[in-house]
């Protein structure tokens, strides 16, 4: 892989990780399309790495005052701000999904197959569009991770999350899509989907450094920086865009993308 291919990988990462059209399925899918060697699972965890850093230069405010927050207090679940009501549900909800992905990694391992992709691909892109017609005709909750503490919620949000290590899925697709079925605002469900990643992709990383100090699946180092220093830039400009356009667009749009993408990936590579 040459730094102009990592740079196509890392535009693909960053608009397609915050946008719910799956950018483990894109990122799977590129080899075949571009006609490369798979560069492999430890390169694509650093091309989130470059997203991950976009979401906490972007939500750098929110993370310090969450951070603040961090107190003893917290454990005493009958008060508390609104940050720390926020941090016990984004607890709870990540520890459900590092648990669910341990049980399922054995499997996802094996789902990077075309067919595999073109099933979750159109499968929860229908399943999206859905949520966001219920959503519009429900009562929306105000800002419910920040105000009590939602167990519910915050377990079938982390569950969700676990879903995405199936390429096809999006993380931040099944993540929205769960939270407009349980009646949450976009915008406060988009946040709360952006900032779920963090611990899970930091995890990852630190899980895959023997590997990636052997530069598997890339032999320059200069490569995979080109891929996560670009996956940073278009990340952090498509947050920037999408939090401005999630509480105004039809998310249908999104649907029909998925299908269009199935149906090329079927009729190109299939």
């Amino acid at each position: 892989m040459n730094i102009f291919e990592a740079v196509v990988y890392g535009a693909i990462q960053g608009l397609s990780e915050f946008l719910p059209v799956s950018s483990s399925g894109h990122l799977a899918l590129l080899p075949h399309v571009m006609k490369l060697q798979d560069p492999g699972v430890v390169f694509d965890l650093m091309m989130h790495l470059g997203t991950a850093l976009a979401v906490c230069i972007y939500f750098r405010h929110d993370l310090i005052r969450y951070l603040k927050a961090i107190n003893p207090s917290l454990l005493n679940l009958k008060q508390g701000s609104e940050d720390s009501w926020f941090i016990r549900n984004f607890t709870v909800s990540t520890i459900t999904s590092v648990f669910l992905i341990l049980l399922l990694m054995p499997v996802a391992k094996l789902a990077r197959d075309p067919w595999v992709i073109i099933i979750n691909l159109s499968f929860f892109g229908i399943v999206l569009w859905i949520a966001d017609v219920i959503n519009g005709k429900k009562q929306l909750l105000n800002s419910p991770m920040k105000l009590l503490m939602q167990w519910k919620f915050a377990v079938m949000i982390g569950a969700a999350q676990a879903l995405a290590i199936f390429p096809g899925v999006s993380r931040s697709g099944i993540t929205l899509t769960v939270a407009l079925l349980l009646g949450m605002r976009r915008k406060e469900a988009g946040e709360y989907s952006f900032l779920l990643s963090l611990p899970i992709i930091f995890a990852g990383i630190l899980k895959e450094i023997p590997d990636l100090m052997k530069h598997e699946g890339t032999t320059d180092v200069m490569v995979m920086l080109s891929g996560i220093a670009t996956s940073f830039v278009v990340g952090w400009l498509t947050i920037h865009f999408f939090m401005k356009l999630i509480g105004k667009i039809n998310l249908g749009y999104f649907t029909i993308y998925r299908l269009i993408l199935a149906l090329a990936v079927y009729l190109v590579i299939l």
